[in-house]
């Protein structure tokens, strides 16, 4: 048996203060309350009411406070175990519980840390009846460590490339909040091109010289803790072609000099996510969120999609430019397929992220507590779902039910306890615990068995008054175990009361749906169950309603008169009202000219601003009523003046000379409101078509009152008359009688008439239908006739209804059919349509290109050329010609290998082709294939070719080991791609002086089988810069750069500290100094005296010998002297510190080609582009930034 009080089918009475006690109500918090003072002596398991959450993350800093309330009778006591085993509180001295509750306060800030109470706690609260428990409560400190010290090299890149700067944060609890700043503490600023991922880092998808800074700083904030760390700067600079040296310029071939200068657009590619596709996990209830983020130039465009369903309107927003889709309260519907694209004018890319949605354990349906009495039945039910699906376990007083104490009134099945014949010994805590791999869910519920005769709870002798003619509700709260039945009588020998006239709810309370005058007297609630009865006597007054018998009325006073409002009322003689008066439905204003006095409200001296509505309003203690009047207040001695207004609409509409195709409409017009009228708008309705929507008739001038209609047929009229003059439009006119027109045969053809095949033996005939009021008589219909353009056959037709398709069967395959599509009714015939033509189904083309055959333009390109087909043999629209071409064999490696397959399709006629992006030195097969509307013909035999050799790229990596006073070992690894047999390396090197500058340059030349060389009879103590590229018979790749220094000579050094801590060359270097200082002076005495120097014909006779002017004949810089070729940057660059220097690959793009999948040529199929090598920048020399102070009050306005 569950005691519980039902919710009342109506609400109470207005003015009534009902007294409802719920005792036994079952709620989702597991509580059944107590009545204080009747219920003292009820005993209740104990329930935990308030706890810490499951992940608490406390402040170090701050005593740490671990919740536990429970409430329960008698009250329980708590206790606490820590990692599984008891905590005793009484043996730690930092440790306090609070008193009546379960409490725990660590006190950390006097001594002790924070560290030592991480861990794993779990409360238990116990009484008589039971023990609850409560979560796990895992206790973590926040962390906020520092940033690891680093060292930053400056960044130096070119215009256009894309940038990634790094922020990994440390790891804290929780994780911090990530911004970036400059050093003034402003906010980067974030856009399409440059934003920060859900990782922290910045990425730009192309940088600009503007990026160009200094002061790249990342802060990760702790808010846990409110303390902010920082990152050391990073230094950007973003250069042009322009800005680079003579000696990089010196060291780049023509191809890729001319490359480097022009700031190339590119399609875009994914900076993050990396692949083509990628995984997501989220759980049910989070927010989902998806990145995608590339780079290109322009910058690209990111869209989102699911590929098998939409997005959710109302759960899914943008973040970031559309960069991160995010899903809230994401649930299992939600998993699929999502794809972000990127895209710019020059391609789009695709990645696919296949999102998993799992589940923590969540409620179906919480164990609720039961109250049984002895001997009665009942069950406790724990719903739960998930993601994997949880499994439910079930605990008894804390202790799992395996190993629980027995109890013959209770099984357990799955997720539900039975209980049968209940004893007093039965009562406990059951707790439910449904978990999976990702949590847990766990709630306490009660078996409370009570014997317990009824008690009435609400108040003896309780009053209620009712207004007549409303419901009255009378209660009778009550209390028993087992659930007691409860009747109504009235009076002191009625008999109980039947339910046909009353309602009686499930929680006592005696319902009157309308009370009448002999409602009024005593009745009695008696409440019985097998222990005893219970009783309880209530009366009842009906009471007459307040009515307003005398109501204020609208009145017009002039400024300065006065104004009195009347309002007398009728009540219940046992009732005394209150007259409240209004104004505006505010408080009259606090002014002497406003009376009341008993019915009246007088208000004197009238103004404008007394102008409103008063409302009188009558209350009693158990109904209220209210009547409103108007004020107007108008000017003494008003002088009529005119009104300009639209005009009134016309009236008194008549149709006369009734016609087939016309009609005459009458009409007298409106007051114009001291406007002329300048026109009058006609409007008519198609009741028969198109009922409730006017349609524009005709327009007339303001002189005219008649028109004449043309109509057309079968159409019922009803027309109305619109007024305008200066100030607008009048309302429209009362509609005139309707007119019904005789039908007639159709005015017009159906038009978009086509005939189009969707199989090879059909043709299918659509048009746009004819609408109601064109089709002109009932029974439209439509006759589709057709025959062969090129044929004799006489024309086939078919007469068809109610649709806009017909779909012609057994055609010869890709035929030019005349079609025509004329509308018809119960008339006649509409006038001979139009003639189109169209062309049955396409079928798949039968014949391949002949003629294959392959001319190699180059190492990476190659032109094809194949003869056209038959057009008979096409069967179709010719739609172009396709090239499927592979590469199928190493020529280097001699080995089988079957790749991808590229497809480039060339629009028309075309009869050649170009292959671009082709690798160097490999074997390639093709094949061509016409195509059509359908699809495509079959492919020509294959033809196989072999593209040449060519120049490699640079060696993979470069590094310089074991330096000696005189000798360097240099190390390097092949390159990635040889592009043909390697036949040498060559390596150039020269000295670099402390000014920067280069000695003489070393050519050496090293077999091509080696991956090692050592340098001897070097100087020592001297830094070298080395130049290494392969060769193959097609030429030298790309080079790669190196800079290393030899040993010192420790005697030597010594020497030279010893030179410059002499006497002399201290004395020496004062009189250079002292010199110095005298030309100064007399330099800037003679320019205040106007002195001038030809600064012009020196800066002539002085050229720049770095600044080399272009040769006029082809365009391409001019040579430069032997004394400059291999001068560095005034900023020298550094590599990494293991030395090594990765080179990027760069490969040929089939999107500048061709189209479809691939690509996009020109008319004659060749292509656009420039095939340029790409070659790697050193990064500039700079300082390292010093690190910026962080105060915290200044962060905490940045998130």
């Amino acid at each position: 048996m569950q005691l519980k009080i039902m919710p009342r089918r109506k609400r109470l009475s207005a003015g009534r203060t009902p007294l409802i006690l719920f005792l036994c109500q079952i709620i989702s918090a597991l509580d059944v309350p107590l009545d204080p003072k009747l219920l003292e002596d009820l005993v209740q398991p104990p329930t935990i009411t308030q706890q810490s959450p499951k992940d608490y993350i406390i402040d170090p800093r701050e005593n740490i406070v671990i919740q536990c309330e429970a409430k329960g009778k008698p009250p329980p006591s708590f206790s606490w175990t820590r990692n599984g085993t008891h905590f005793d509180i009484d043996k730690d001295p930092l440790v306090t519980m609070k008193p009546g509750s379960g409490t725990l306060t660590i006190n950390i800030m006097s001594e002790g840390k924070a560290e030592t109470y991480e861990g794993v706690y779990q409360c238990t609260a116990r009484n008589e009846r039971g023990a609850a428990i409560s979560n796990n409560i895992v206790v973590r400190p926040s962390r906020s460590p520092l940033w690891t010290k680093e060292k930053l090299e400056p960044i130096t890149l070119r215009n256009g490339q894309s940038l990634i700067l790094p922020c990994r944060p440390p790891l804290g609890l929780p994780p911090p909040i990530i911004f970036w700043m400059d050093n003034s503490f402003q906010r980067l600023p974030q856009s399409e091109r440059v934003s920060q991922g859900l990782n922290g880092d910045l990425y730009f998808s192309n940088v600009l010289p503007e990026d160009t800074r200094e002061d790249y700083i990342c802060y990760a904030r702790f808010n846990h803790t409110q303390t902010i760390q920082q990152k050391q700067p990073i230094s950007v600079k973003v250069i042009s072609v322009d800005e680079l040296n003579d000696t990089i310029a010196a060291n780049l071939n023509d191809t890729e000099f001319y490359s480097a200068k022009s700031n190339r657009e590119r399609p875009p590619t994914f900076l993050t996510p990396e692949g083509n596709a990628s995984h997501k996990e989220e759980l049910r209830g989070n927010v989902l969120s998806l990145e995608c983020i590339a780079e290109g130039l322009p910058t690209p465009v990111i869209y989102w999609i699911k590929e098998d369903g939409t997005l959710p309107i109302n759960r899914t927003f943008y973040r970031n430019f559309k960069k991160t889709l995010q899903i809230i309260q994401v649930s299992e519907a939600d998993s699929g397929n999502y794809q972000c694209i990127a895209k710019n004018p020059l391609g789009a890319i695709h990645h696919t992220i296949s999102v998993t949605v799992k589940a923590a354990p969540y409620w179906i349906m919480a164990p609720q507590n039961l109250v049984l009495s002895p001997g009665e039945d009942g069950r406790l039910m724990c719903g739960a779902n998930g993601n994997p699906k949880p499994k439910i376990s079930w605990l008894s007083n804390g202790v799992p039910v395996e190993i629980a104490p027995d109890d013959p009134s209770r099984k357990i099945d799955g997720d539900t306890i039975i209980f049968s014949n209940v004893q007093e010994r039965s009562s406990a805590v059951y707790q439910c615990n449904a978990s999976n791999e990702y949590g847990y869910l766990l709630a306490n519920a009660f078996v409370n068995v009570l014997a317990e005769p009824p008690r009435i709870l609400t108040s003896a002798n309780t009053l209620y008054q009712v207004i007549a003619d409303r419901p009255a509700l009378l209660d009778c709260a009550f209390f028993g175990s087992p659930l007691p039945t409860i009747e109504w009588f009235k009076g002191a020998k009625g008999s109980a009361l039947r339910e046909d006239i009353y309602v009686l709810h499930e929680n006592g309370t005696l319902e009157i749906p309308v009370a009448q005058k002999d409602s009024t007297g005593t009745y009695t609630c008696v409440a019985r169950n097998k222990l005893g009865m219970a009783k309880n006597e209530v009366h009842l007054e009906i009471k007459d309603a307040t009515r307003i018998i005398k109501q204020p009325e609208y009145a017009v006073m002039q400024r300065g008169g006065t104004v009195s409002f009347e309002c007398k009322v009728k009540h219940d003689h046992t009732l005394i009202p209150t007259i409240t008066w209004l104004k505006d439905n505010g408080e009259l204003p606090n002014d002497g000219r406003f009376t009341v006095d008993k019915d009246h409200l007088v208000v004197a001296d009238v103004r404008d601003d007394d102008g409103g509505t008063y409302t009188c309003v009558a209350n009693t203690t158990l109904d209220n009523v209210s009547a409103s009047a108007v004020l107007s207040v108008v000017a003494p001695t008003p002088t009529p003046a005119p009104i300009y207004d639209v005009p009134n609409p016309p009236f008194d509409l008549e149709l006369t000379d009734q016609l087939d195709k016309s009609v005459q409409l009458s009409w007298t017009p409106g007051n114009d409101n001291n406007s002329p009228i300048t026109k009058f708008i006609i409007e008519y309705e198609d009741a028969m078509h198109e009922a409730g929507l006017w349609h524009h008739q005709t327009e007339v001038s303001g002189m005219q009152t008649t028109a004449q209609l043309k109509l057309s047929p079968y159409v019922n009229y009803s027309f109305r008359v619109m007024a305008v003059n200066s100030l607008g439009r009048s309302l429209p006119s009362e509609a005139s009688e309707q007119y019904l027109t005789k039908a007639a045969e159709p005015d017009t053809n159906p038009t978009a008439v086509e005939g189009l095949g969707s199989e090879p033996d059909n043709l299918v005939i659509t048009w746009k239908p004819l609408n109601g009021f064109e089709s002109n008589g009932p029974g439209l219909q439509y006759k589709v006739s057709w025959r062969q353009k090129d044929g004799d056959d006489e024309w086939t037709s078919v007469v068809v209804a109610n649709v806009s398709k017909y779909i012609v069967s057994g055609t010869p395959t890709f035929v030019p059919y005349l079609i025509k599509v004329q509308a018809l009714n119960d008339v006649g015939f509409a006038p001979e349509p139009a003639v189109v033509m169209g062309h049955s189904g396409e079928d798949l083309p039968m014949v391949a290109p002949g003629n294959v055959h392959v001319n190699v333009v180059n190492s990476t390109l190659a032109e094809v050329h194949w003869d056209p087909v038959p057009l008979k043999s096409i069967r179709g629209h010719l739609q172009g010609y396709r090239i499927y071409y592979w590469k199928a064999q190493s020529s280097s490696k001699r080995n089988r290998r079957h790749l991808e397959k590229k497809i480039l399709t060339f629009q028309g006629s075309k009869t050649h082709g170009m292959l671009p992006g082709l690798e160097p030195f490999s074997h390639y097969t093709l094949n061509v294939r016409v195509v059509n509307g359908k699809g495509e013909g079959p492919a020509s035999p294959d033809r196989v070719f072999n593209t040449p050799e060519g120049v490699p790229s640079a060696p993979s990596s470069l590094k310089i080991v074991n330096p000696t006073l005189d000798s360097l070992t240099l190390e390097w690894d092949p390159p990635s791609r040889p592009n043909g047999i390697l036949t040498e390396y060559t390596l150039k090197y020269q000295p670099i002086n402390s000014t920067h500058e280069l000695g003489p340059l070393v050519d050496l030349k090293i077999p091509a089988n080696k991956t090692r060389w050592t340098l001897k009879n070097l100087n020592f103590s001297t830094r070298y810069k080395f130049y290494f590229y392969a060769q193959t018979a097609a030429g030298s790749g790309s080079q790669i750069t190196e800079e290393a220094v030899t040993t010192v000579d420790e005697a030597m050094a010594s020497r030279q500290v010893d030179i410059a801590t002499q006497g002399w060359f201290i004395g020496l270097m004062c009189a250079v100094a002292l010199l110095i200082l005298i030309l100064l002076i007399v330099c800037f005495i003679r320019r205040n005296k106007g002195g001038k120097y030809p600064v012009k014909e020196k800066e002539d006779a002085h050229a720049d010998p770095e600044i080399q002017p272009m040769k006029e004949d082809d365009g391409t810089f001019g040579e430069y002297s032997d004394a400059e070729d291999h001068k560095p940057l005034k900023k020298g660059s550094r590599t990494p510190s293991d030395r090594t220097v990765k080179k990027e690959d760069s490969d040929d793009s089939l999107v500048d080609y061709g189209e479809g999948v691939n690509g996009q040529f020109n008319e004659d199929g060749s292509f656009i582009g420039q095939y340029s090598g790409k070659k790697e920048k050193e990064p500039a020399e700079g300082n390292e930034s010093s690190e910026a102070p962080s105060p915290v009050n200044a962060m905490n306005s940045f998130v």
